[in-house]
């Protein structure tokens, strides 16, 4: 199959139930046994072939029963409602993994959900700050997630947290922060206090550029 010239760069927001850290990035299992979280993506700038995607917003809200590798998860896509049927069907492409290279994030991805969700088509409010690890990702009834500082327990003052992963297939570096998220679409479920990372990304067919 032709490769397909694509490429999404932006500001990267993963959140899950895990604690800070998230064992997922270390190759171990998640905190509770399962992973109920998200990734979303603001695009600054982006295309898929001759289609712009620039400043979009694009996530998908997951669930796996146990560790990501052994596979069997659920998701579901939600797209900025401002995207034409061209972008969304652009977006689609890009996250079926069928454009990406083998141990990639959209390959990877595509092998390890066995349920697809229909997508949502929402308005969309984000906030990113990734110096002040802060964020909010507004998706009216849909999903409302915040993120802010890891406080230290006893002097209560921001604790900074950097995860550097020079192989990643997410991302190279990552701020670690605390999130809170509610979900309320196919999959549904709430946390507080649990693991944030936010980062600069670069995806390409080839995978993950910074």
């Amino acid at each position: 199959m032709a490769q397909v010239d694509w490429r999404l760069e932006g500001e990267w927001l993963k959140n899950c139930n895990c604690a800070f850290g998230c064992p997922c990035d270390f190759n171990a299992p998640p905190t509770h046994g399962e992973c109920w979280g998200l990734v979303g993506m603001h695009i600054t700038k982006g295309h898929y072939e001759s289609t712009r995607l620039d400043d979009l917003f694009f996530a998908v809200v997951v669930q796996f029963p146990g560790p990501l590798h052994e596979g069997n998860g659920q998701a579901q896509p939600i797209i900025d409602e401002r995207a034409s049927p061209e972008q969304r069907e652009a977006l689609f492409e890009i996250m079926s993994g069928k454009h990406s290279a083998e141990g990639t994030l959209f390959h990877i991805f595509s092998i390890i959900v066995s349920t697809m969700h229909d997508p949502i088509f929402a308005p969309v409010s984000f906030e990113f700050d990734e110096e002040a690890r802060t964020a909010r990702l507004s998706i009216p009834e849909v999903l409302e997630t915040e993120v802010v500082p890891i406080r230290n327990p006893v002097t209560d003052k921001p604790h900074r947290i950097q995860v550097v992963m020079p192989e990643g297939f997410e991302h190279i570096k990552g701020e670690v922060a605390s999130a809170t998220i509610k979900s309320n679409g196919a999959i549904a479920f709430s946390t507080q206090g649990s693991h944030s990372t936010l980062a600069h990304v670069v995806q390409t067919p080839e995978g993950v550029e910074a």
